[in-house]
C-alpha cells in the first residue's frame, strides 16, 4: 500500500463509461460535454455522494476544443456552480493522469472527494489552422507536435511500424493480437461482461466497434496502411472514437462512512519518457520506473493488466520488454477492439479494472496495473489493489 495514513489510503468506488462509439458513428452529433455529463451525473448516483461534497472535477481530454472541457461537462450534468473542474492533457494518458492526480490529491490530504477520467469526441474534434506569417501561408494540420523536428515526431502508425522493425513483432504475431482482443470483447459484450460500467448516452449503450465476425483470414488480408513494407494494418491497430470514463476517487474513511465495503486501492504510479520515435514503448519505461521506487511490487505478482491497444506491435515490444505473456492484458478485450477514444483511454483502463476486481470480487493478493503509451514518447503506469473497507 501507499506510505499514506490508513483512512487517507486512495480508493476508487464507483467507475462508469459511455459505450465507445466510432469518430463519425452513433456520437457524431454530441458535443463532447453531452458525452460526458450522463457519466458524470451515474457516477455519483453510484457511489451516493452528493454533487455538493466534490472537491473538484478532474477530466482528461487530448483532440478536444480546447478551454476546460471539464467545467463545462461538470455544469452540462447540472452539478453546482462552485464546483471546480480542470482539463488535463497528457494526450493519450490523459484520462489515466487524471485519476493518479485525484489519488495524489487525496494522499495529501487537498479534499476528500474527486472526480476523475477523461473524455474525447474525435467525432467534433475541430479543424487546426495556423496564421500566414511572412514565411509560411496560412495552414491547416491534423495534431499538434509532440517532439522538435530535429529529434523526430513521426506519426502514430509510422512510429508503430518503426517499433515492430526495431523489436521484431511479426505481422502474423500483431494479428493474431488483434483477433484475440476482438475474440474477447465479442464474448464479453455477448456475456454482459459490460453492461454495469456502461452508462447509456443518447439511447446507446454498445460498444460500436466490436468486429464480431473478424477471423485470421481477413486480417491477413489487409494492406499496410502506413507504409508498403510496413506490417500496421487497420486490423491490428485501434479505431478513431468518441467516448468518456469517469471515476470517484475518494479515502478509504469516506468510503467506509458512505457504507462501501469493497474499493479499488490506488498503490502507486509513474511516469516516464522515451524516444518519441519509439514512442509506443513508453510503458516499459514508466513501468521500471515504478518498480525500482516501490520494491515490495513486482510483476511476478501481476495478475490484472489493462493495456492500451493503439497498435498490436507497440503492445507486444513492450510485453516482451517486460516479460510478460502476450495473453495477459485485456482479458475482455482492449482498444483495437473496443476503441481508443484518446483522453478518456486512460480512464476506461481504471474503470475495466474497477469491473474485474471489485464488481466481481477478486481476492486482495490480486495485484493489476493500467499501462498507456502517449504520443511524443511517454509511458504511464498505475498500480491497484481490491480493499475491503
Amino acid at each position: 500500500m501507499s506510505a499514506c495514513p490508513p483512512d487517507r489510503q486512495p480508493v476508487i468506488i464507483a467507475a462508469r463509461r459511455s459505450a465507445i462509439g466510432r469518430a463519425g458513428g452513433m456520437f457524431s452529433g454530441l458535443e463532447i460535454e453531452d458525452i460526458a455529463a450522463p457519466v458524470l451525473r451515474a457516477v455519483i448516483e453510484d457511489a451516493g455522494i452528493g454533487a455538493n461534497e466534490i472537491d473538484d472535477v478532474i477530466l482528461g481530454n487530448a483532440a478536444g476544443p480546447g478551454g476546460n472541457v471539464a467545467r463545462l461537462s461538470l455544469l452540462q450534468a447540472g452539478f453546482p456552480t462552485d464546483i471546480p473542474g480542470v482539463t488535463v492533457d497528457r494526450q493519450c494518458g490523459s484520462g489515466l493522469e487524471a485519476v493518479i492526480l485525484a489519488c495524489r490529491l487525496i494522499q495529501s490530504g487537498a479534499g476528500d472527494v474527486f472526480l476523475a477520467g477523461g473524455m474525447e469526441s474525435q467525432s467534433r474534434a475541430p479543424l487546426r489552422t495556423l496564421p500566414a506569417t511572412r514565411a509560411l501561408p496560412e495552414h491547416s494540420y491534423s495534431r499538434a507536435r509532440f517532439a522538435p523536428e530535429n529529434i523526430g515526431d513521426p506519426e502514430m502508425g509510422a512510429a508503430a511500424d518503426t517499433v515492430a522493425q526495431q523489436f521484431r513483432v511479426s505481422r502474423e504475431r500483431q494479428d493474431a493480437f488483434a483477433l484475440q482482443s476482438q475474440m474477447r470483447a465479442t464474448t464479453a459484450q455477448a456475456q454482459g461482461a459490460f453492461d454495469a460500467e456502461i452508462t447509456p448516452v443518447a439511447g446507446q449503450s454498445d460498444d460500436e466497434c466490436i468486429r464480431t465476425t473478424m477471423t485470421a483470414k481477413r486480417l491477413a488480408r489487409l494492406r499496410p496502411a502506413f507504409s508498403p513494407q510496413g506490417s500496421i494494418t487497420v486490423g491490428n491497430a485501434c479505431p478513431l472514437n468518441d467516448g468518456a470514463a469517469i471515476l470517484l476517487v475518494t479515502t478509504a474513511a469516506k468510503a467506509r462512512a458512505q457504507g462501501h465495503r469493497r474499493a479499488l486501492a490506488f498503490l502507486d504510479a509513474a511516469s516516464a519518457g522515451v524516444d518519441p520515435n519509439i514512442l509506443g514503448t513508453g510503458p516499459v519505461a514508466s513501468t521500471r520506473k515504478l518498480l525500482a521506487r516501490r520494491p515490495d511490487l513486482s510483476l511476478d505478482q501481476l495478475t490484472h493488466l489493462e493495456f492500451n491497444e493503439a497498435f498490436a506491435a507497440q503492445v507486444l515490444a513492450s510485453l516482451d520488454q517486460l516479460s510478460l505473456p502476450d495473453t495477459l492484458p485485456n482479458p475482455q478485450g482492449g482498444a483495437i477492439a473496443l476503441g481508443h477514444p484518446f483522453g478518456a483511454s486512460g480512464a476506461i483502463l481504471v474503470t475495466r479494472l474497477f469491473s474485474q476486481l471489485v464488481r466481481q470480487p477478486a481476492p486482495e493478493s490480486a495485484l493489476a496495473m493500467a499501462m498507456i503509451g502517449i504520443g511524443g514518447g511517454q509511458g504511464l503506469t498505475a498500480a491497484f489493489a481490491p480493499i475491503t473497507l
